[in-house]
């Protein structure tokens, strides 16, 4: 499998730049605020949404200032639902960093959240950037849906795969899906090619997400502790396919397990071999192959370049990651 690193060199000069603009446009005046950012800003991930939002501006026109924008209001805003997440979720570490919550505390958590959207908000409105900020603030909305459907719904423990996928666009897929869209906007692309964009990022988000679920039940070290989902109630694709596929006595047995004796190691492993046992990984991962090559199929209808190359490239690190 390709590396990040190397996926990323037809544009590292992009997120270069790109990265000295986002640490500047979380700029405040206040010294406390300055420090958090900077945290922010030293604790960051692999840039995969800065890297789909360039590749998308290099294969619809181009690369320009508001391709750098329009990665910064992602960030932004994708940074601010990520703080108030951990507060909701009372979580102290992301990506081996202590949280803002851990660190700060919660009321200043969210008011550092708070503080990040109304950045986002106002960077796009000084730039006339309307259209992006369009795309992300729906992103936005339907995160907080499909968070808010997760809660209502998957908690019963009674999800069907419609639901659980309804729940994987909204939550995963919508925030990629506006990344591509970003891209394509901020490169002049018309309405047409935005919303092509648009779904090709969705079918990478819903394939990262399933593939993020089917961590949970490898072998693999993959940076999330085995079962984390389980111990979480949260109902998975490999999980929901095994349910779906047992008479009701067993299934009503693996509910019971899985909303009253997550905390037990013995009883996590049972769970997890009742769905090795009944091919809920295979199912997943056939169904992730699946939106894989839905977005390929999109991807084909480009002229080849090197943007396309890249775009491949990183959708298949998001499908073959170990991690």
């Amino acid at each position: 499998m390709t590396g990040i690193n190397q996926i990323k060199l037809p544009i590292a000069a992009e997120i270069d730049a790109f990265e000295v603009k986002f640490k500047d446009s979380m700029h405040s005046d206040t010294p406390l605020l300055n420090r958090i950012t900077h945290y922010i800003v030293k604790s960051k991930g692999k840039q995969m949404r800065p890297m789909f939002v360039f590749f998308a501006a290099k294969l619809c026109g181009g690369i320009t200032e508001s391709t750098h924008r329009g990665a910064a209001l992602v960030e932004l805003l994708h940074t601010a639902t990520l703080v108030h997440d951990d507060v909701v979720d009372n979580a102290y570490e992301r990506r081996g960093f202590f949280s803002i919550n851990a660190l700060w505390k919660n009321k200043i958590a969210v008011l550092v959240g708070d503080y990040l959207l109304a950045k986002g908000l106002l960077l796009s409105i000084n730039n006339n950037d309307f259209t992006l900020l369009k795309i992300v603030s729906e992103a936005v909305q339907q995160m907080s849906e499909g968070e808010l459907l997760q809660i209502e719904k998957v908690r019963r423990m009674d999800i069907s795969e419609e639901l659980y996928f309804d729940v994987i666009r909204q939550k995963t897929a919508s925030l990629i899906a506006s990344c591509c869209a970003c891209g394509a906007a901020s490169a002049g692309a018309d309405e047409e090619i935005i919303e092509k964009m648009r779904l090709f990022g969705e079918k990478v988000g819903i394939a990262f997400q399933i593939k993020d679920d089917t961590f949970d039940f490898g072998t693999d070290d993959v940076g999330k502790p085995l079962g984390i989902d389980i111990k979480e109630k949260k109902v998975t694709l490999p999980l929901i396919y095994a349910l779906n596929k047992v008479d009701k006595s067993t299934r009503k047995k693996m509910i019971n397990l899985v909303k009253n004796h997550q905390d037990d190691p013995k009883k996590i492993q049972e769970i997890i071999d009742f769905v090795t046992q009944n091919n809920g990984v295979q199912y997943a991962n056939e169904k992730m192959i699946h939106y894989q090559n839905e977005a390929f199929e999109i991807l084909a209808q480009f002229a080849d370049s090197e943007a396309k190359i890249g775009l491949e490239q990183l959708v298949r690190y998001t499908t073959e990651r170990k991690k």
